[in-house]
């Protein structure tokens, strides 16, 4: 039986095991798909089960996109532009990093029928999943990324990575066509982003890469200034079938039933 897993810390929140396991039964494999919560001490010994195949395939959350990195051989050529991947696999004999999180930003937002081209975009966060959206920005041509984070370190290290990005300080509202919240704030219920709303005006797009909840104080309070909201949970699928495809070899179909599952 094959073993596949997520890992994060939290990762109490994550439907990854849901839509998996619906996947893997309607394709009659052989498999089980699991959660773990990790110490990052704990990834050394994650991978070596990964390398005496006890685990076929990992999918990586926050806060591990990042420093799983140094314990593999091997990075597909998304995940070493973006230093973060969500999806690990063993080939050859290698343990191969790989990002599925573009594909599935990507792929989201033609989902909502939205073009991206010449935009100018406020990316909330500089962590786990910002690299990967950033990349896909840039792939779908948005005029101007904006990086705003809480330590203000970090988006400059993202700098490093991705030089025509600009910063501006936690709390700055800038003008922008789409809002992206790619902080972990929105999982609480409590969670708040501080942002004054009242500066932000209305048609906008607000996007949120949480999922769970499927609506976040951040989304709204974007509907009470009537702008767009999408949540993350078109990325969440379409990143799961890529990983999928990659352990599986074959390309699960996202039907009515995924939706209603993880709904």
């Amino acid at each position: 039986m094959k073993k596949f897993i997520v890992i994060g810390n939290p990762i109490e929140h994550s439907l990854s095991p849901k839509i998996h396991n619906y996947w893997i039964k309607t394709n009659n494999i052989d498999a089980i798909y699991d959660k773990r919560k990790l110490e990052i001490s704990e990834l050394e010994n994650l991978i070596k089960e990964v390398r005496q195949k006890q685990i076929d395939g990992i999918n990586v959350t926050v806060p591990f996109k990042n420093s799983i990195i140094p314990f593999l051989d091997k990075l597909s050529n998304e995940a070493d532009k973006t230093q973060s991947v969500n999806t690990v696999y063993l080939k050859d004999e290698m343990v191969i990093g790989h990002n599925t999180d573009i594909e599935g930003f990507e792929l989201a937002i033609k989902h909502i029928n939205y073009d991206v081209n010449r935009k100018k975009v406020l990316l909330l966060g500089a962590g786990g999943v910002s690299p990967s959206i950033i990349f896909a920005l840039n792939n779908m041509n948005a005029r101007k990324i904006i990086i705003s984070n809480r330590t203000l370190s970090k988006a400059e290290n993202l700098k490093k990575t991705f030089r025509k990005v600009e910063i501006v300080k936690w709390g700055s509202i800038p003008d922008f066509d789409m809002i992206i919240n790619a902080t972990s704030l929105g999982l609480q219920n409590e969670d708040n982003l501080g942002l004054d709303y009242s500066k932000i005006g209305s048609n906008k797009l607000f996007y949120d890469v949480i999922y769970n909840p499927s609506e976040t104080n951040f989304l709204k309070s974007a509907k009470k200034i009537s702008c767009k909201t999408e949540n993350g949970l078109k990325m969440f699928i379409y990143q799961a079938q890529a990983s999928f495809k990659i352990w599986n070899s074959l390309e699960p179909k996202i039907d009515n039933k995924v939706m209603e599952l993880l709904d």
